[in-house]
């Protein structure tokens, strides 16, 4: 695979409290096409079932869990078990260390079908991600909107277009005090994988 030349350091995307960087051609096109055809044939997708104000909904997208079998995940209700990571993720998950400097157990897979697909409003505070925890975002196939905003805070909004082959770095104190989705759309009707790798505490 051939990697676009980045470098690490670039401007921080939030005003305050917290850590969000982008680096939009972290793959180039040819390398970003091989492997959103290749994830979307080799990995376990799931519709799993989350608990949403108080009720349960099939979540509207699909999902999948890589990592260390032996820690496992829980999000809105929801236990996820960690396969073995394939050959492609572990191939991915180097590059990104290697990029970052940071080291990450797992990943969780989305494949947005189309833009219908979508995640609500949330945070990655969970007790087994740690204190600060840096999650690193990377999008194949489709561009879609990621939007941040100030937790509890209905505005401003920060919009991010995440295009195809890019990486989003996200770290330090972001995940107490900004929460962030990808809202639907009717604009777009090509999919998208997004890999988020995580470290996680056993």
């Amino acid at each position: 695979m051939q990697y676009s030349l980045l470098s690490a350091e670039t401007n921080n995307l939030l005003p305050f409290q917290g850590e969000v960087t982008f680096y939009p051609n972290f793959y180039s096109k040819e390398d970003s096409f091989h492997y959103l055809k290749l994830l979307q044939e080799c990995l376990e997708w799931r519709q799993e079932p989350i608990r949403m104000f108080g009720k349960w909904i099939v979540q509207p997208r699909l999902t999948a869990l890589y990592g260390d079998p032996n820690v496992s995940y829980g999000y809105s209700g929801i236990e996820m078990e960690a396969l073995p990571f394939t050959k492609e993720l572990e191939q991915i998950k180097n590059h990104i260390q290697d990029f970052t400097k940071h080291e990450f157990t797992h990943v969780l897979c989305n494949y947005y079908r189309n833009g219908q697909d979508s995640m609500g409003w949330h945070r990655d505070n969970e007790d087994v991600l740690g204190k600060d925890p840096t999650i690193a975002s990377l999008t194949f196939g489709a561009s879609r909107i990621f939007q941040l905003r100030p937790y509890g805070k209905k505005e401003p909004k920060l919009n991010i277009e995440l295009s195809d082959g890019s990486l989003l770095l996200m770290g330090g104190e972001s995940q107490h005090y900004w929460e962030h989705q990808i809202p639907k759309t009717k604009k777009v009707l090509a999919p998208r994988i997004n890999l988020t790798f995580r470290k996680l505490i056993g």
